[in-house]
């Protein structure tokens, strides 16, 4: 079997800047994703509203207010008018992975498959973070204790106060 050729390319780059961390989860919104997808934002929502059963709420949830202000104040967006008058959707990983099934197009599956490996090679950036800061941690408890040692080394005992010769020191 002939495999095809890509239909389109992405910059993994351009793929990356669309990832958000939102709620604490990675997440990617509608209209981004429909940007990718070379569809309206309103046709995926209606995708993703026929088929909400494989959208539960780890796969996709929709930003509130405050995260909608947040998203504008950081300039991922440049106006609110870019919602589209809603409040947009994020998409986790999984909610990513379940859109190539529902859009079911071509151009829908290249993409995921250049989504999926960006967030493949993110985990991979945080893995390899984890690793070094807990290294570094390591380290730095190391030093800490060879600077205590080195602290109780440098000090030196106190010899006792000297007495002066006919006088007596009254114990009260």
């Amino acid at each position: 079997m002939k495999k095809k050729n890509l239909i389109v390319s992405i910059p993994l780059e351009r793929i990356e800047s669309k990832i958000l961390l939102i709620r604490g989860q990675k997440v990617m919104l509608s209209f981004h994703l429909a940007e990718l997808y070379g569809v309206e934002t309103r046709t995926l929502v209606q995708s993703v509203n026929r088929n909400i059963k494989r959208f539960p709420n780890d796969f996709m949830f929709q930003l509130n207010e405050s995260e909608a202000e947040q998203v504008v104040s950081q300039n991922v967006i440049p106006h609110k008018k870019y919602f589209g008058g809603h409040l947009p959707y994020a998409f986790t990983e999984h909610g990513v992975l379940m859109l190539s099934s529902v859009l079911n197009s071509d151009r829908a599956i290249e993409i995921n498959i250049q989504i999926m490996r960006v967030f493949t090679k993110l985990r991979k950036i945080l893995a390899t973070h984890k690793d070094l800061q807990k290294k570094i941690e390591e380290h730095d408890a190391r030093i800490k204790y060879i600077f205590k040692l080195l602290n109780q080394m440098l000090v030196l005992p106190q010899p006792p106060p000297k007495q002066i010769k006919g006088f007596l020191r009254n114990k009260i």
